[in-house]
């Protein structure tokens, strides 16, 4: 099989299924598809051409087959199933109080544990008999769909299961067990290619719950949009959406709100007549020298964002004492940009005197708000940074960078639980971004959980050495990688 062929499928795979291979998965594509040319007695080329061409979708079952993991268990992922039971059905609930019906959405139900674990629930509900609850369990995999059906499951199946749960829902036959039948009829299964778009699978405002758990992960970044959009118009006002939790929708819709209970993150969708539901959703000098300086402030200082107002002035004091570097531009350049440049020199006074200074429609723009925030915080005057996270958060909940900011002016107010949430919810969002989980390991280690300051500020030194070198600059609070790298380290040796 040529070079030409393997691209070929992955292209095509792609394109009918919204699957994205890296070339690291170049060799088991090359598996799939000659066991699949050979099981239709075609050379690879004329399969391929096949599967080009196939309107009817049939072979694509057998690819998706092929190339999609199927395993899973009942309960996966139990905070997130609580968060439905005591959040989001409750509200639904009351929200269709009027219609009286319920409809449910599996999206990758794979072999059905899923749809089935929300049956459960619903029954654990007890909704009046007046109520009328769908549930709909879709996958591209026929194979996983036909076992789902069957309703027959091993053991491992149960892992996570609790056992008032086993002993009402299932019964022992050989080495498996037998789901029961009332659960087995609660939910109807389809096979669907989540990659194609199907007004009969995505009617407008039609579902009060998506559960699409670990599929965008596996989405070409185009399919992963437009799939997130099919949902966002098939969701009612008000409507969950359950997501895997490697999975977040940040660059992917502002139409959602983020939520963060019992542990877990998921979100609802916004009604744009109404607002949103309240709620928990929730240097210049050397480097050993600035490694010595921020140890001697951080052991002085009550909060991490006391640590950044003295390293500001610090180092205001240094730069006023020095000739200046002209800020002055050689080209026409925004506002923004001059602000960038002053942060960039560490002249934090002026950048946030400048940024003050623009016009009122300026300083509503997002980067301009996330910029005000951060100075502000920096400079102390965190009432006035939280409001101005506050109000890009009102736009923007989904702005990792926001939360962050927030963070440090919970903190610096007393509220260490919601300085917690907040670098959690950044953490969530962006889970490349250092400086939460460094934040998060210190917020660990004042409170005596050493075990968590141990994990957050391990994370935060491989997160760091990674980093992108603008951002640290944005939110390194004045301190370089190998600053904040060494600070982590002193706090880990310090607990030892």
């Amino acid at each position: 099989m040529t070079a030409v062929s393997a691209e070929r499928f992955r292209s095509v795979v792609a394109d009918r299924l919204g699957l994205s291979f890296d070339d690291a998965k170049l060799p088991m594509l090359i598996e799939a598809v000659q066991r699949r040319a050979h099981a239709t007695r075609q050379p690879v080329d004329a399969y391929l051409t096949q599967l080009e061409t196939d309107a009817s979708g049939g072979e694509l079952g057998a690819v998706a087959s092929e190339l999609t993991v199927t395993e899973t268990y009942f309960f996966r992922h139990m905070d997130q199933f609580r968060a439905f039971a005591e959040i989001a059905l409750p509200d639904r609930v009351r929200a269709r109080g009027g219609f009286k019906m319920l409809r449910l959405l599996s999206a990758g139900c794979a072999s059905g544990e899923e749809p089935y674990s929300l049956a459960m629930l619903v029954r654990d509900a007890r909704l009046p008999p007046s109520w009328r609850v769908s549930i709909r369990g879709v996958d591209v995999n026929a194979a996983a769909l036909q076992r789902a059906a069957r309703g027959r499951f091993s053991q491992w199946s149960l892992r996570e299961t609790p056992a008032d749960v086993r002993e009402t829902w299932f019964r022992a036959e050989g080495r498996d067990v037998v789901l029961d039948d009332a659960i087995r009829g609660a939910v109807e299964f389809d096979e669907r290619n989540l990659a194609a778009d199907a007004f009969d699978l995505w009617p407008a405002a039609a579902y009060d719950v998506i559960f699409c758990r670990n599929v965008l992960m596996y989405f070409t970044p185009e399919h992963a949009q437009a799939l997130v959009a099919r949902m966002t118009r098939a969701l009612a006002p008000g409507g969950y959406l359950f997501l895997g939790h490697a999975e977040t929708l940040r660059g992917l819709s502002q139409h959602f709100q983020l939520c963060h209970t019992h542990g877990t993150f998921y979100y609802q969708r916004r009604d744009e007549l109404q607002p949103s539901p309240s709620g928990n959703r929730a240097a210049a000098v050397p480097p050993a020298a600035a490694e010595t300086a921020l140890a001697a402030i951080v052991d002085d200082a009550d909060t991490w964002v006391d640590v950044i107002q003295r390293a500001t002035m610090r180092i205001e004091a240094l730069t006023q004492a020095q000739p200046r570097a002209s800020a002055t531009r050689s080209a026409p350049r925004s506002e923004l940009g001059l602000a960038h440049d002053l942060l960039r020199q560490e002249r934090f006074g002026e950048a946030l005197e400048l940024v003050l200074r623009l016009p009122s429609e300026s300083r509503s723009h997002p980067d301009v708000l996330l910029l005000q925030a951060l100075l502000l915080a920096h400079a102390g005057r965190l009432t006035a940074a939280e409001s101005a996270c506050r109000e890009l958060l009102a736009r923007d909940d989904l702005n990792a960078g926001a939360h962050y900011v927030l963070a440090l002016c919970r903190e610096g107010a007393g509220d260490r639980r919601s300085a917690e949430e907040h670098d959690q919810v950044a953490a969530y969002l962006d889970p490349l971004f250092a400086m939460p989980r460094l934040h998060l390991g210190l917020l660990a280690r004042r409170a005596g959980h050493r075990d968590a300051a141990r994990r957050e500020l391990g994370q935060a030194i491989v997160l760091l050495q990674r980093e992108d070198a603008s951002r640290l600059l944005f939110f390194g609070g004045g301190f370089n990688r190998e600053t904040l790298i060494a600070l982590c380290h002193a706090e880990l040796e310090a607990m030892r």
